[in-house]
């Protein structure tokens, strides 16, 4: 079990209204990327990735974060079913945004690699906040680079294509074809869960089956039931590492309006929270919550949904760390 000092601690709703304040993820202390290694204590990085320059249709998640972190403030202590109270057996803080240039897709590629490997090698856990979905790619690029990953994916897309408008191979509809090209994703414990909607070809989702990804529609998704899937989802990732990547997209967008890329037909915010709550005691080594774009949803409900969703995500990666 982590040492946590009490400093780690979220700001509490009692001592200061939850609207006051500078917002960070939690409420919890900020901790630059230049003090990770001289602190050396925490162990679950909570991090902003303001980018979306992978985005091929309706912009916007590079707003993600900042509204993300707005809403997270609403989140408390404990969680209500698993009793898992993170900020007690983990150490937690929020380590700031990412840099990247919104006009330069390689460079921003090259600084998020280069951030995320700096929080590798301090040895502390990312929990992400997107951003588009391209930006799973630099991320498994610092921390799958010795060892691939498996995943559990919660999308309406499988985000294997192979390129666009001709030789762009990297957007967000690119990253998992790419990350399992240069070895950093083992499509064998990949499971991708809520896949719909309409596509370019008949043989757009051939090639991640032909890998062994194991897809899940969101039809075979609701003919199998969420307990179902979640046991089909801990055979597939088994015992090793493993990286949940949530777009919310896979969320059906009554639930979810603000993202880029909406398909109609998914599952419920509870189905959601169930699935992540079932992969409980999963070998945990990072998480993203992805495609989250304010300009859709100026309410904030989508961001609340994502910081919520954040939080399912972190009590996992605290039990994690706590039983190390």
């Amino acid at each position: 079990m982590a040492n946590k000092p009490p400093s780690y601690r979220p700001v509490s709703g009692f001592v200061l209204p939850r609207f006051a304040g500078i917002a960070t993820f939690m409420r919890l202390p900020h901790v630059p990327l230049e003090d990770l290694a001289d602190i050396g204590e925490v162990d679950i990085g909570l991090i902003g990735v303001p980018w979306d320059g992978g985005t091929t249709n309706r912009a916007g998640a590079r707003h993600g974060p900042r509204q993300m972190r707005d809403l997270s403030t609403l989140m408390r202590n404990v969680h209500h079913v698993l009793g898992i109270a993170p900020f007690e057996i983990a150490n937690c803080a929020d380590i700031g945004d990412t840099p990247s240039n919104p006009i330069d897709l390689n460079e921003s590629i090259a600084l998020i690699e280069a951030f995320y490997a700096e929080v590798h090698k301090a040895g502390v856990i990312p929990l992400s906040a997107g951003g588009d979905h391209l930006i799973t790619l630099p991320i498994m690029r610092a921390i799958a680079k010795h060892r691939p990953v498996g995943m559990v994916h919660f999308d309406a897309h499988t985000d294997t294509n192979d390129r666009y408008f001709g030789e762009h191979k990297l957007t967000h509809g690119t990253p998992f074809r790419r990350a399992i090209e240069e070895g950093l994703l083992d499509p064998r414990r990949t499971v991708q869960i809520g896949i719909r909607g309409s596509l370019y070809t008949a043989k757009d989702m051939d090639w991640g089956r032909e890998q062994g990804i194991r897809v899940i529609t969101i039809e075979e998704y609701f003919d199998l039931g969420v307990e179902a899937v979640i046991a089909e989802a801990r055979r597939v990732v088994g015992d090793e590492p493993t990286y949940i990547s949530f777009d919310v997209d896979g969320l059906d967008p009554v639930y979810a309006p603000g993202t880029g890329t909406p398909e109609i037909g998914g599952y419920s915010t509870h189905e959601a929270q169930r699935m992540l709550r079932g992969l409980r005691g999963v070998n945990l080594v990072g998480a993203d919550v992805v495609e989250v774009s304010p300009p859709f949803d100026p309410s904030g409900s989508t961001a609340l949904v994502g910081a919520t969703l954040m939080y399912e995500i972190l009590c996992l990666l605290a039990e994690t760390v706590a039983k190390r």
